[in-house]
């Protein structure tokens, strides 16, 4: 009913719709275009973990934090001890200290000379800043400081590192990946839709949609900086699912637009039958991806709720495209569509009743053999996932940027040239009376048993520096920021990678110690710890979320208790190759030197969490339209086989090429220079397109021919919710393909008529189906 009187009210009024259509898309244009300027590129952290309470209480009681600007100082000549090298550093941490917005200032060339803080070969020194506020004044800061620090001098050579600049380089890095994504995959789709549609103003079409989806996410993610905070990398996704579902819909509405003319109906009924049919399919599809992604907001980390945020906006927005704005294009375009041909043949084949194809061939196929067909390509999606057994997960670290980035460089050369830990230090905070009122001699214990422990190379505190359970050093001549009424802190520096294995045992090592106070502890390893732990302790809530509106959405298309279960099982079995395509390639590196990134043996833990909410959308999304065809078609026959060849040789074309653009999108996306967005291009064209041949095409056909019409069993009570609240292609099933469609001519509030060629009613499947029907109701919609 509603989707009937929107159909008929885009039609009368389509230029007003394409109108205001378009303001929009310039507002939305104007306030959204800079809002890649307000993401973060940080969020991988759980706010509310143990690590990011010691380093909010460190920063906010002790004015200290973990530095976020490093800048490497290299002698041109001598060392880093040589009188004029020594002079140009001691210039340059005054200078720093000097700069807006720097709270925090410490080098080689500080009082006491840290010897950690100069390279093996004495050549270079580090020297460490903090950068205060906002991460939006972070930003502000760096973009200054980077280019006055980064300089090629006769006495020193300084380049800036950090995770400061790290973080504007891959802001940088990515509008240039967005720009250079978008010019080559713009142009391949194009191409392609003038392939499928025969034509160039219908190839147009979807890209219209593509832009209100897209441009108005924009403007939700500009809304939503203003409330919290969005991951910059949210924008990759926000392009791809654009403009791949802006096409996917764009595809299914106008084919079965075009389906329906050649069935005999006139051009606004058409459009309007067309938003009744696959625009129901679409907005149903569409709540089931937005519904998939939704999951996303379970975990705690800004980068995944982002992404929920961006996705949930752009299917929304392409959806609505697609059953608003496209039907008023539709009515004012539809007539002049096939204008401007590249085949004159494939568009007159489109008005021509189509003989049965190779989709329904394979169909039948599979179905002469599902055990045997079915069986293979279990084994073998199986078998490509079996990598992934071997997962390991970390953060991302600098070497996500392309090698030639500076802050890479900078880091990289700290890592070979300078003593292991120093800058990835663990911190651990003790706030309370008990550490506020403790003795040195209480402190200098604590800090000399952890010292003790494996895999850490000294702690710093109040009383000194301690190592292998012994104090090395006095008290710190800035010891006093160790210790204030509040209470106090130390500093492990670990003798391990902190981002490893080994640093993870090293948290749990140093949380499990006797204290003599309540502690947070906090650092880089602390973080990667209680961020796996946030993460997969929600994982099973996220994936029972989607398990359960998959179920729902599909029994109410289907009526069947197994197709639903069907339907998860085939989507996890379509993840599988992408999941283990994610460890061979990029945690153990094959073709790294070909795709252009490094691998470190590991997968951000982010990663296969978000893959599995977007492919499994996806998924979804073409299980929803191959599903409705086959049970509209089942309504109206009552035999399995016929109404599964039926559906798959309806959809099946639309399914792959829709899955085909929406790899080319990805792919694109591909090319990215940060190492997990390339992951996610790569990874989600490969799951698309494993879902959209060997599942749709295969297992689909093997398993609904194995369960007969069990497919279709449901409970009594359950029939009975079905039969009231069950969704369908359309409200009154469809006639023979190979008939015209009944003419229908009248709008909305007038009575009108149709009647089918055979005249005749038949009692056939799971309903009584009247071929011959008479509707009457005031809404336009059909009854039986």
């Amino acid at each position: 009913m509603l989707l009937n009187r929107l159909g008929w009210v885009t039609v009368r009024h389509s230029r007003l719709t394409l109108l205001l259509a378009v303001l929009g898309l310039v507002v939305a244009g104007v306030i959204g275009a800079g809002v890649i300027d307000k993401l973060t590129t940080g969020g991988f952290v759980s706010p509310s973990s143990e690590s990011e309470n010691a380093r909010l209480t460190l920063l906010d009681e002790f004015e200290q934090g973990p530095p976020n600007v490093v800048v490497l100082v290299t002698a041109t000549n001598g060392t880093s001890d040589s009188p004029d090298v020594a002079a140009a550093g001691t210039e340059l941490t005054r200078k720093l200290a000097d700069e807006p917005g720097v709270e925090q200032v410490w080098s080689y060339w500080s009082p006491g000379s840290p010897p950690p803080l100069r390279s093996a070969d004495g050549r270079s020194a580090l020297l460490f800043a903090r950068i205060g506020g906002s991460a939006d004044d972070v930003q502000r800061t760096i973009k200054t400081l980077s280019p006055a620090f980064t300089t090629t001098g006769p006495i020193v050579t300084t380049q800036v590192g950090g995770t400061a600049e790290v973080a504007r380089q891959s802001q940088e890095q990515i509008r240039g990946d967005l720009e250079f994504a978008e010019m080559i995959s713009l142009p391949a789709l194009l191409i392609l839709l003038v392939l499928v549609f025969g034509g160039v103003v219908a190839a147009g079409l979807p890209f219209a949609i593509g832009a209100i989806s897209v441009v108005g996410t924009l403007l939700v993610l500009r809304i939503l900086t203003a409330l919290t905070d969005v991951s910059l990398f949210a924008m990759n996704l926000t392009t791809a699912l654009g403009l791949g579902l802006a096409i996917d819909y764009g595809l299914f509405i106008v084919a079965r637009y075009r389906e329906e003319r050649r069935r005999g109906l006139q051009h606004p009924d058409a459009v309007v039958r067309s938003v009744e049919t696959a625009g129901r399919t679409v907005l149903f599809s569409a709540a089931t991806v937005a519904a998939s992604l939704s999951a996303l907001l379970v975990f705690p980390t800004t980068f995944l709720r982002s992404f929920a945020y961006a996705g949930i906006a752009v299917v929304a927005l392409s959806a609505l495209g697609a059953i608003v704005v496209l039907p008023a294009l539709l009515a004012v375009a539809g007539p002049h569509m096939d204008r401007f041909p590249i085949f004159r043949r494939a568009i007159e084949g489109r008005h021509r009743i189509p003989k049965p194809g190779a989709w329904r061939r394979l169909a039948l196929a599979v179905m002469k053999r599902p055990i045997v067909t079915g069986g293979a390509v279990v084994a073998l999606l199986l078998a490509l996932g079996a990598p992934f057994l071997g997962v390991r997960f970390e953060l991302p670290d600098h070497r996500v940027l392309p090698t030639d980035t500076s802050s890479r460089q900078v880091q990289e050369t700290i890592d070979r040239d300078f003593a292991r830990g120093e800058g990835n230090n663990l911190i651990v905070v003790a706030k309370g009376p008990d550490a506020a009122n403790a003795s040195a001699d209480v402190i200098a214990a604590y800090a000399s048993e952890l010292s003790g422990i494996a895999g850490v190379a000294r702690v710093d505190a109040a009383t000194g520096s301690y190592a292998n359970g012994a104090s090395i050093s006095g008290a710190p001549q800035d010891g006093a920021s160790f210790l204030n009424g509040v209470g106090t802190w130390l500093s492990i520096v670990p003798a391990v990678e902190p981002l490893s294995p080994d640093g993870e045992r090293l948290v749990d090592d140093v949380r499990s110690a006797p204290r003599p106070f309540p502690v947070e502890v906090g650092g880089a390893s602390a973080v990667l710890v209680d961020t796996k732990s946030a993460l997969f302790s929600r994982l099973p809530v996220a994936v029972g979320l989607i398990a359960l509106i998959t179920f729902i959405v599909l029994f109410l298309f289907t009526g069947g208790v197994l197709l639903p279960l069907k339907g998860l099982v085939l989507n996890l079995l379509s993840l599988t190759a992408t999941f283990g395509a994610m460890v061979w390639i990029f945690q153990d590196g094959r073709f790294a030197d070909q795709l252009g990134f490094t691998p470190t043996g590991s997968l951000d833990a982010n990663m296969p969490i978000l893959m599995f909410c977007v492919a499994f959308g996806l998924s979804m999304d073409y299980e929803v339209f191959l599903l409705s065809r086959i049970k509209e078609r089942y309504d109206l026959t009552g035999d399995n086989e016929e109404a599964v060849a039926y559906g798959l040789e309806n959809t099946g074309r639309l399914i792959t090429t829709a899955a085909a653009m929406l790899g080319i999108v990805f792919l694109a996306f591909g090319t990215s220079g940060i190492t997990f967005i390339k992951l996610m291009g790569f990874g989600t064209a490969l799951a698309v397109m494993m879902d959209a041949t060997l599942v749709r095409g295969v297992l689909v056909p093997a398993f609904m021919r194995l369960a007969g019409d069990a497919n279709w069993w449901a409970p009594g009570w359950l029939r009975a919710v079905h039969r009231r609240i069950g969704l369908k292609e359309s409200d009154w099933s469809s006639a023979d393909a190979e008939q015209p469609a009944p003419v229908l001519t009248k709008k909305p509030g007038q009575h009108r008529t149709s009647v089918t060629p055979d005249g005749n009613h038949a009692e056939i499947g799971s309903e009584a189906v009247d071929r011959a029907r008479t509707v009457t109701s005031a809404d336009g919609v059909g009854s039986r």
